[in-house]
């Protein structure tokens, strides 16, 4: 009896040698898959959800924190000290890698809260008047894009809502909660957040864009109507000129030196 059950093995091993063939072919591949994804995972930093619980994983930053790649050629290359005013340049390149600014915190903050009153000013008081036949009449910024809205134009008056409004408004803000934090001895983990995300405010707000059509249009309208310039309109144009010193004078790679690191928290 056992070596017929030892011949019935044999035999059954034999007829399905091809489907387990197949089978154990797609096995090693997707071995070979799983073998890769550890791979990367042990290389980089992913997340995936094993029993309902997150698994991160870090790179091993370098010791040496002043060793830097371009982000133009990807030459990495070691920053020099430098002092206040000064600048490194790549020597492949010739693209700025940095520049220490002085007085980049306290600056900023200075104009960053200029920048606030200022956009304050600029959505509560008239920006435009027209006065024509002996009537008068006002708007201010937000009052044009409800106008907008109204007449059936619900994509300029959101995009002029976005651009001149909530953009700069959000740009002003992360800014300033930024340099508050980047003040505390351990600047909390959401000074880190707001920092990556403040580039992407910075690049939708467009007052400028909007100070140049409101001038064309005044230009086409003058032989109509009297134009009225309001207190906002002048409080636009000083805005302009403050964000634009209020982004050259911060310096973001002081702020992340005083970041508190992420694996750090995690552990925490």
């Amino acid at each position: 009896m056992g070596s017929i059950a030892a011949l019935l093995a044999v035999v059954g091993r034999v007829r399905c040698l091809p489907l387990c063939a197949t089978e154990c072919s797609e096995h090693a591949a997707a071995g070979a898959v799983g073998a890769k994804r550890q791979d990367r995972a042990a290389k980089g930093r992913i997340r995936c959800s094993i029993s309902d619980s997150d698994l991160a994983v870090y790179n091993q930053p370098l010791s040496d924190a002043a060793l830097v790649a371009c982000p133009h050629c990807d030459l990495l290359q070691r920053l020099p000290e430098l002092v206040p005013g000064a600048s490194a340049r790549c020597p492949r390149c010739d693209k700025e890698l940095w520049r220490r600014r002085e007085d980049s915190l306290e600056r900023t903050l200075a104009l960053a809260l200029a920048a606030a009153v200022l956009c304050v000013v600029a959505n509560l008081v008239p920006m435009l008047g027209l006065s024509a036949v002996g009537r008068e009449a006002f708007t201010t910024v937000f009052g044009g894009a409800e106008q907008l809205w109204r007449d059936g134009r619900e994509t300029v008056a959101g995009l002029v809502l976005l651009t001149a409004v909530v953009a700069p408004a959000l740009q002003i803000g992360f800014m300033l909660a930024i340099v508050l934090g980047a003040h505390r001895e351990r600047p909390p983990g959401w000074v880190a957040t707001l920092l990556r995300h403040h580039p992407t405010t910075a690049t939708w707000s467009m007052i400028e864009v909007m100070m140049l059509g409101v001038l064309v249009a005044l230009i086409k309208i003058a032989d109509y109507a009297k134009v009225i310039p309001g207190l906002a309109l002048f409080a636009l144009g000083a805005l302009v000129f403050v964000l634009a010193a209020m982004q050259a004078s911060f310096d973001p790679r002081e702020v992340w030196d005083r970041i508190e690191w992420a694996e750090a928290v995690d552990r925490t």
